[in-house]
């Protein structure tokens, strides 16, 4: 008898999107295995950050699946709620809450959506804070952390709710060139100790360290799906290729 083939945590077969009557994701297929690590590419307007947000149902899809952890989640409402919890999600532009000091940023979700009381909430911040390189700074507020900081803040609150899969879109876009070093920094060893990663990212750097595979969009679909080792050893379609060229050159 054959082992029963475990699914992958996350699969999305077909996906399609439109805003109007501009078709953003065509036909977009991919899987994702736990303690991977896949790094999506591409030029701006291919469609990646609208995959990510498709993934979480924060953007229903108009065509296609998402399954997590064997079970079709589509636009389903009901499974939203427990997708959005087990899917960590960090943005660009940090979205923290501006009243609310470091740790009490990472507190509020835990103690809200998973009903943890305040004490755990607070010692699972600073652990948490720790983790991200930034313990001495819970008690700041938003305003008065850096951006690099801010992001890490950001980081630390999404693995808070202990996540099956973090989300990443373009986590460091928004920073100045010398802060950038310090997030990934954080991303990359998350990735080391296994945690199940979906990034999207211009940070060819951090591909080569962390990326177990790299993942090309180009007009809104799936141009190239390789292993880091064979797209930055070359042996990829011409397209993707030529992308690479211009951003490493």
């Amino acid at each position: 008898m054959q082992p029963r083939k475990t699914p992958p945590l996350l699969e999305l077969i077909g996906i399609d999107k439109s805003f109007g009557q501009q078709r953003i994701l065509k036909n977009c297929s991919l899987n994702v295995s736990t303690g991977e690590t896949v790094v999506i590419i591409g030029p701006s307007g291919s469609g990646k950050s609208t995959l990510l947000r498709c993934v979480n149902q924060l953007e229903p899809a108009d065509g296609g699946n998402v399954f997590f952890q064997g079970t079709d989640v589509t636009n389903d409402p009901k499974a939203a709620p427990r997708v959005r919890r087990d899917i960590g999600m960090v943005f660009q532009n940090f979205e923290l809450f501006s009243h609310l000091s470091a740790v009490e940023n990472i507190m509020l979700a835990p103690m809200r959506v998973l009903g943890m009381s305040k004490h755990d909430a607070h010692d699972i911040a600073l652990q948490l804070l720790g983790k991200v390189r930034i313990p001495d700074k819970a008690e700041h507020f938003p305003d008065e952390l850096s951006g690099g900081q801010q992001q890490r803040v950001a980081i630390a609150r999404a693995l808070a709710m202990k996540p099956k899969v973090m989300l990443y879109d373009e986590p460091t876009s928004a920073l100045d060139p010398e802060m950038i070093r310090e997030v990934l920094d954080v991303m990359t060893e998350l990735s080391a100790e296994g945690m199940t990663s979906l990034v999207v990212t211009h940070e060819m750097g951090f591909a080569r360290r962390a990326a177990d595979r790299i993942v090309f969009m180009e007009a809104g679909e799936i141009i190239e799906n390789a292993s880091s080792t064979e797209f930055f050893g070359g042996t990829v379609n011409d397209r993707a290729r030529h992308f690479l060229d211009q951003i490493l050159h």
